[in-house]
């Protein structure tokens, strides 16, 4: 079956949800419409559309013209079995001591006693080591375990495939705890943690940020990771500081590098000191460190 795309940008969020919301009474009607900000704070958007049937291109010259926007342009997308194209095109990815591999290279995991290993399947949700900031929080942990930190309380935000959850439990001895504000992604990490071995670990709890009542007879922390977005990060600023233990260290990704001074100064008003950052290609992963006033 074809599948087709119609994208195009404007500027304002009223005006691309507007847009948004005209797009569902087309016909052929789409299958699924987005709207995202192209970048925090840029103002401009992306509006796009999805059909199994070519859309009315005239209607939706119309419908650009009507909210100012730029020309839809329309794609046919090729019938492709992208679950098994991906996993083709992703390679095992080395972040410190974690080996970071899909199914499909199960036979390149280094026998090496120090590599430890986290099987992660392309799915629904997101963490395969791949992504920047994934791989800069791998690091990060790495780093903190080379030097001497354990993690007797680790709660992982944010945690999509729950790989990062995984890697504590893979290095420390105490049970970590991961949440995720989507149900999807939940079922997908305890997936993961089935094929890793580590049910009963890691505990996966839907959740909006800490809001949770698992996570608060867990807290205080002394290892939080949150790989999420510039905008949600800033705002969880102050529950992370009351979750955090005194001196708790905190991973954070998601972070644009134009973005990272920003953040570091609101995790500064909010108790945290920047240990390190590391950037890799665009995005930066910070490590804080509460202070101990």
């Amino acid at each position: 079956m074809p599948t087709y795309t119609a994208l195009t940008t404007l500027t304002g969020k009223s005006q691309a949800e507007g847009l948004g919301e005209a797009m569902e009474r087309l016909v052929p009607e789409p299958t699924g419409i987005g709207v995202f900000e192209v970048e925090d704070g840029s103002g401009l958007w992306e509006v796009g559309g999805y059909f199994t049937e070519k859309p009315d291109e005239s209607a939706l010259a119309l419908m650009a013209a009507a909210f100012d926007a730029k020309p839809f342009v329309v794609s046919e997308l090729p019938e492709t079995d992208w679950v098994a194209h991906v996993r083709r095109e992703l390679k095992p990815v080395v972040a410190g001591r974690f080996f970071v591999y899909g199914s499909h290279d199960a036979d390149q995991v280094p026998t090496d006693p120090d590599v430890e290993p986290l099987l992660i399947e392309a799915a629904m949700a997101f963490g395969t080591g791949h992504h920047g900031t994934t791989l800069g929080c791998l690091r990060a942990l790495d780093l903190l375990a080379q030097n001497g930190f354990v993690g007797k309380s680790v709660v992982d935000i944010g945690c999509g495939t729950a790989v990062l959850a995984m890697a504590a439990a893979r290095i420390w001895p105490d049970d970590v705890l991961a949440s995720d504000i989507d149900q999807v992604a939940v079922d997908v990490a305890m997936a993961n943690l089935r094929a890793n071995g580590l049910e009963g670990r890691v505990c996966c709890v839907e959740a909006a940020g800490f809001d949770h009542p698992d996570i608060a007879a867990r807290a205080p922390f002394d290892l939080i990771f949150a790989n999420i977005l510039k905008g949600p990060l800033v705002a969880l600023a102050p529950d992370l500081n009351r979750y955090a233990a005194p001196s708790a260290y905190a991973i954070l990704s998601g972070i644009l590098n134009e973005q990272a001074d920003e953040v570091i100064s609101v995790y500064s008003r909010n108790g945290f000191n920047l240990v390190s950052r590391d950037e890799i290609v665009e995005w930066t992963t910070l490590t804080l460190r509460k202070n101990t006033d």
